[in-house]
């Protein structure tokens, strides 16, 4: 295959317009914690309604993202980047003003319908118009949005916050919104062919139970009581509910039977894990270094902000090196450095300065790059052409998941060792956060040992 094969204008700019538009949803997502206590002052709100700000958010996403590959193959691509777009823009649009809290938590919900129709649609328009000797390369630009966005947030929330008021956060993203609009519905053209299918509503309804559950319990694992195991009893049932009816009917949401490969599933899981580890991680620092280290949140957000730009910038580069070398060298040493960056970590989690934690973060973020969308690219060569909507499906609701399960998990091991009440703060703090980084740590060396069996030593596609 020649590698001089160009990448055309119009497929640029159609990747770029739609990953504008994921690149709002992450941020909004992720700067909005910062802003968590002057809501909470505002609104006059708890800790725990104010999380609903994410949590609501993160839930639609959860049950939208599922359904893009129903949605590719009934919808045009144009179209459906239309709605996602008008979606994100109303909804931005009603939070920017929002007189009362139920009406911010509407704009959220607004939002994530938004985001939820975008993120996979980014993915489907590479992998549909993207010439295979290019993929690897517009993928990690395509990984690089959801990336770095995480790492950009709380810095962008904490200075915007700080010096013009948290309304901002959302009056910025108008711009960007609109500039995404105009490029999207010049630029992305219908490649594949629509084939109307049913649609089945019991399998929705199953999801938003598996959803609603496993992320309501998640998020409330850190007070465990009756409530949150009934959450999960629920999100379980879903679950069960969804494989079973996904099997039984000729059109399912998505085609569960991507999963028998088992080369695709054990990329799959580890794309899971590398995203739970990334969100514990964008929740454990930032906390440490204000409550252990007494800084400010603009401080947290900075010193977080140079490993995310270096994520960033080797997610193309590292897609670049599997289009010329194969998978195996880039994602092994990309998670062999991510693993290494968790054994220091919780090696020296009690005493954690602000210059090592900016230096071994950079050591994580520098292997995230190298692998995290290499793992969903290499992954998604293992299905024939016809099931890539369903994979991709796959990795983006994981994606999402994850994200609540890793905020979750990690709080939870922090705010349990908080409640002992014969320690400071500060020592608390440290404490959980050693325990949150030794699991962090057993996780990543998990996922190692998954990408170690799964990637042949000859990298051959499909």
């Amino acid at each position: 295959m020649s590698q001089q094969e160009k990448i055309p204008l119009k497929v640029l700019l159609a990747v770029i317009a739609t990953g504008l538009m994921s690149f709002c949803g992450v941020i909004v997502e992720t700067s909005m914690n910062i802003s968590f206590p002057t809501l909470m002052k505002e609104f006059n709100v708890t800790t725990s309604t104010v999380q609903w700000m994410t949590t609501i958010y993160l839930l639609i996403v959860a049950i939208i993202v599922p359904l893009s590959s129903f949605f590719k193959r009934n919808f045009k691509t144009k179209s459906l980047f239309i709605c996602a777009n008008l979606f994100f823009i109303l909804g931005i649009l009603i939070d920017a003003i929002a007189p009362a809290f139920p009406i911010l938590l509407l704009g959220r919900v607004i939002q994530g319908l938004g985001t939820g129709i975008a993120l996979p649609l980014m993915f489907n328009i590479i992998l549909e118009n993207v010439p295979d000797s290019k993929i690897g390369l517009m993928m990690g630009i395509g990984t690089l949005i959801t990336a770095v966005a995480p790492a950009i947030g709380p810095t962008f929330g904490g200075l915007i916050v700080s010096s013009m008021g948290w309304r901002y956060i959302f009056v910025i993203l108008l711009p960007i919104l609109i500039i995404s609009f105009f490029l999207g519905t010049k630029n992305i053209q219908q490649k594949s062919q629509i084939q109307k299918s049913k649609f089945d509503l019991l399998s929705l309804i199953y999801l938003i139970f598996t959803f609603s559950g496993l992320i309501f319990g998640f998020s409330n694992m850190s007070q465990f009581n009756l409530v949150t195991a009934l959450a999960f009893i629920v999100g379980i049932i879903g679950l069960i509910g969804f494989i079973l009816r996904s099997n039984k009917i000729d059109s399912p949401i998505i085609n569960l039977k991507v999963l028998k490969n088992h080369t695709f599933s054990s990329h799959v899981l580890s794309f899971f894990l590398f995203q739970i580890l990334s969100l514990g991680f964008a929740f454990i620092l930032p906390n440490y270094i204000q409550l252990v280290n007494g800084d400010s949140a603009t401080i947290a957000g900075l010193a977080v902000f140079p490993a995310g730009v270096i994520g960033a910038i080797l997610a193309p580069l590292g897609g670049k090196i599997l289009d010329e070398m194969g998978a195996r060298k880039p994602i092994l040493f990309g998670v062999t450095c991510a693993d290494l960056s968790l054994i220091i970590f919780t090696i020296f989690s009690l005493k954690l300065s602000n210059t090592l934690i900016i230096f071994v973060y950079i050591l994580y973020m520098f292997g995230m790059g190298m692998s995290f969308g290499n793992i969903m690219t290499n992954g998604l060569k293992y299905l024939p052409n016809q099931n890539q909507a369903d994979g991709n499906a796959l990795f983006n609701t994981l994606q999402q998941f994850a994200g609540a399960t890793g905020t979750s998990i990690v709080s939870a091991i922090i705010a349990q060792s908080q409640t002992n009440s014969h320690l400071s703060t500060k020592v608390s703090t440290a404490i959980g956060s050693q325990h949150a980084f030794i699991v962090l740590t057993i996780l990543g060396l998990i996922n190692l040992l998954i990408l170690f069996k799964a990637i042949p030593k000859e990298n051959h596609s499909k």
